[in-house]
């Protein structure tokens, strides 16, 4: 199986998937970075794609999910991306200090 290939997902994982990446879109994240950050949550969430066999399964943790709806992004997205990179700038310099 290639990397990338998406066939051991289940469908429930898939939709989470394109959910995420639509929020992040929204908040201004190219669609590439956008798609490889979902995929990245609902592996962090469910151990990655389904395998059959009994006692195969895990539970799955919502924490990314809550913490994503939590911070939100809506104050960052509305701000123009001047400001944002300025900030991103700001912060780079400020953590290199330490």
């Amino acid at each position: 199986m290639p990397r990338g290939d998406k066939s051991s997902y289940t469908g429930k994982q898939k939709r989470k998937a394109e959910h995420i990446e639509e929020g992040y879109e929204k908040r201004g994240v190219g669609r590439r970075e956008a798609a490889r950050r979902a995929w990245a949550t609902v592996n962090k969430e469910s151990h990655g794609g389904k395998r059959s066999g009994s006692g195969r399964g895990k539970k799955t943790s919502h924490a990314s999910s809550r913490k994503g709806g939590l911070i939100g992004g809506r104050a960052s997205a509305s701000r123009p991306a001047a400001a944002r990179s300025a900030s991103v700038r700001k912060a780079a310099k400020a953590r290199k200090r330490r």
